[in-house]
């Protein structure tokens, strides 16, 4: 007799979703038989569209949970709705892959904590470029201990141009802009690669400048309500600051490399020219490691990996289905990405209230 496949309902189908269904398909064990939309009939669509006849489309959370029993869901939904959808499937009983970024607010952060422990279900958050065969090197020489103490990190990732329209620009959906979209995936490629340490201190600003300029941004300046860059000094546990700065458009090609300064060794990524990320948007450049050979500066070129059979965002799947089928834990916990929240919470109050403020965890 064939084992009954487990059962994934999809809340939020629009673009994203679309990733989490295809690599769903992949996972022969795994089938998606639901979905749901606030749009009346878009889920319905969706399916159609991906020739789902078997899935079923509602038009709630709610009607969903009704009717089909789960066994895991996919939280696909706008940035401000994340926590509302999430712990409404955890009171269901159901464990949940909840696209990044976690969400908005600290509030927000603490009641999805607060469900999981009541419970005992777990969330893990979508940050699939720790899939990345390049972010895992990178993780691997961090947390060696070779670099010795490591006092300061730059980090982030910057667009020449490429400004998201649509639900990501609208602050009632997105509640914020590149700052969830691009910046939370560099936060946590250094500190997943650090052990998460945590934050103190945040002092940020955040600007809006070629979102709503009609030369730069002509079809949406009207309707821009986000920050298109952002930069924040992170001051950490242990004495440890970061230098943080990410873009979805400037007058500028890149942001600069990725570094670490440690007592001992550093460690710079550079990133690829065209791309707009790091080594966790899968595009790395060249890895080198600075250091003194016998008196002398040296530097030591560090081979890339060859790309992974699997692609990231299905490797990420596949780690939540794994981490269902034996009720945790989560590959991604909200316990981590907790600080990776708190950073991002603490970077609007600063740039709101203009001054350092203490993180809120």
């Amino acid at each position: 007799m064939a084992k009954a496949k487990l059962k994934v309902g999809i809340i939020g189908t629009g673009g994203i979703a679309g990733a989490h269904l295809k690599s769903y398909r992949a996972i022969k064990d795994v089938e998606v038989v639901a979905g749901c939309d606030i749009v009346p009939g878009k889920a319905a669509k969706f399916f159609k569209d991906w020739e789902c006849p078997d899935a079923k489309g509602f038009n709630s959370k709610e009607e969903m949970f009704k009717a089909v029993k789960l066994d895991a869901v996919s939280v696909c939904t706008y940035n401000t709705t994340h926590a509302e959808c999430t712990v409404a499937a955890l009171k269901q009983g159901i464990p949940v892959l909840l696209e990044k970024p976690m969400c908005v607010t600290m509030d927000e952060a603490r009641a999805i904590t607060a469900a999981e422990k009541k419970t005992g279900k777990f969330v893990t958050v979508g940050f699939q470029p720790r899939y990345d065969p390049n972010m895992q090197l990178i993780k691997k020489i961090v947390s060696s201990g070779e670099l010795g103490t490591i006092y300061y990190v730059q980090t982030g990732g910057g667009r020449w141009r490429g400004m998201p329209g649509g639900t990501f620009i609208d602050k009632k959906l997105a509640g914020v802009g590149v700052l969830a979209d691009i910046g939370c995936y560099s936060l946590d490629m250094v500190l997943y690669a650090l052990g998460y340490p945590k934050p103190l201190t945040v002092s940020a600003m955040t600007a809006d400048y070629l979102g709503k300029n009609k030369k730069v941004n002509p079809k949406d300046y009207k309707k821009f309500e986000v920050d298109d860059f952002s930069a924040a000094f992170i001051r950490f546990e242990g004495g440890l600051t970061v230098d943080f700065r990410t873009s979805w458009a400037m007058h500028m090609d890149t942001t600069g490399a990725t570094i670490f300064l440690g007592s001992e060794k550093g460690l710079k990524i550079q990133p690829t020219p065209g791309h707009w990320g790091g080594a966790w948007d899968g595009t790395c450049g060249p890895i080198t490691m600075f250091h003194d050979s016998f008196g002398i500066p040296t530097e030591t070129p560090i081979p890339l990996p060859g790309p992974s059979s699997i692609d990231n965002f299905e490797s990420k799947c596949r780690g939540f289905i794994e981490a269902v089928k034996t009720n945790g834990p989560a590959p991604i916990p909200t316990s981590q990405i907790i600080y990776n929240q708190a950073i991002i919470d603490g970077i609007i109050r600063s740039s709101e209230q203009k001054c350092e403020v203490k993180c809120d965890i």
